[in-house]
């Protein structure tokens, strides 16, 4: 039986996110390093942090706008280029502006636009079967690249210093552009086949001008629709809960208990193992039962297990943080799946863009936590608070989730009987 093309895009597609997840690596381990080389503060380091999580989320929905006009392939190569140079440049770095520039505002303009909504568009276009469990493994991608490339990372840190695991994130997002800019493709009718799931062969849309127009008008449309808030709402707490707070400042947490940093690398490595599993499976789930639903529970599981973290810390690991790893690993993004059914259910058409400004929320988030934390470890002396504080935050994502409401069925008009 013949394999459709859909699923060697789904593959590239796949790739390309592993290879860029190795810049979501890094931020976590630069913070202490950076503090002892620099002598800057840690809420400093995670200023930079925090705008680079802000712009990639910012950037998302005019990246996926942008797709729809120039094509997915020019705007991933690009993305890519972007991430190598402001990843690289923070080699010759002196002051902390520097590091906000180059970190930042380059790599965070980059990786917005390999962002989420890069799933979420070839998943619309390439998939009408299969959609949940697609985005499910193509958001599994970014945890299995946190996989590859945090144990690495986190040696050349303590071995080598922090500048040659800067390079090593240069190098790897140049290394994906080659199978970008051969292998992917646009579009099922570029190549004369149907989406998978379909019958027909769609035609390519037109490109769609005014990108940035488009986006802005997507997000007006939205924003008079009480799901949209209600998405947004839940996902900025789902970015606090994770880039913002455990992929952040877990490894420096961790390490203010005596952990040594490689090891709390590889319980984040650990994480990416399980989460992969979790979201995949999660895409199996979405397309099965009903979204909000699985977003309510997934949101008050996350919501206890970090409420249990501040007791489980320590010099070594035991066996109550490995639970914890695996617990917290399979709910990290399995949020993802589900979150962008509702945006699809509600949205169509326009979900991509939407799920993009839903993504910025995220991202948002996820800055003001990465920021906040590192200014709590500054003025209390730990990240307990820190903890405490996302928990609650959790659980009420879990209810605003349960509040969104199911879109109506669509209903065929039926003419009158005739007398």
């Amino acid at each position: 039986m013949r394999i459709h093309r859909a699923w060697f895009v789904a593959a590239v597609s796949f790739v390309t996110i592993i290879g860029a997840a190795a810049f979501a690596s890094l931020p976590g381990l630069l913070i202490e390093p950076l503090h002892e080389e620099f002598d800057w503060s840690r809420g400093t380091v995670g200023f930079a942090i925090s705008v680079n999580l802000a712009l990639y989320g910012i950037t998302a929905p005019f990246a996926a706008a942008l797709m729809d006009r120039f094509g997915i392939r020019r705007v991933v190569a690009v993305a890519l280029t972007v991430i190598a140079a402001g990843s690289g440049l923070t080699v010759f770095m002196t002051e902390a502006w520097q590091l906000v520039l180059f970190w930042g505002v380059l790599v965070g303009l980059g990786s917005g636009s390999m962002a989420l909504a890069f799933a979420a568009t070839v998943t619309n276009r390439w998939f009408v079967a299969r959609r949940g469990l697609v985005t499910g493994i193509l958001t599994a991608a970014g945890a299995s690249g946190q996989l590859v490339f945090l144990p690495l990372l986190s040696w050349l840190v303590e071995n080598h210093g922090w500048r040659p695991a800067a390079v090593t994130v240069a190098l790897a997002a140049l290394a994906v552009v080659p199978f970008v800019w051969l292998l992917l493709r646009d579009h099922p009718a570029d190549v004369g086949l149907p989406a998978y799931g379909a019958e027909e062969v769609t035609p390519k849309p037109a490109p769609v001008p005014g990108a940035a127009r488009r986006a802005v008008r997507v997000l007006f449309s939205a924003a008079r629709t009480g799901p949209f808030w209600l998405l947004a709402g839940t996902f900025a707490i789902c970015g606090a809960s994770t880039n913002g707070l455990v992929k952040t400042h877990f490894v420096p947490a961790a390490h203010d208990h005596g952990m040594p940093i490689t090891a709390a690398a590889s319980l984040l490595a650990v994480i990416g193992v399980f989460d992969v599993v979790g979201t995949i499976a999660s895409g199996w789930f979405t397309d099965r039962v009903e979204a909000r639903r699985l977003l309510a529970v997934y949101y008050a599981l996350r919501g206890i297990s970090l409420l249990f973290l501040p007791m489980l810390l320590a010099p070594s690991v035991h066996p109550p943080m490995i639970f914890f790893i695996v617990f917290y690993g399979l709910d990290w993004v399995a949020t993802v799946p589900p979150t962008i059914a509702l945006c699809r259910e509600h949205y169509g058409e326009d979900s991509a863009i939407v799920f993009g400004w839903v993504l910025a929320s995220h991202q948002v988030g996820a800055a003001v936590v990465a920021f906040a934390g590192g200014v709590a470890r500054d003025v209390f002396g730990s990240y307990d608070v820190v903890w405490y504080a996302s928990g609650a935050l959790c659980a009420a994502a879990a209810l605003m989730a349960l509040v969104i409401r199911r879109r109506p069925p669509v209903r065929t008009a039926v003419a009158p009987a005739a007398a």
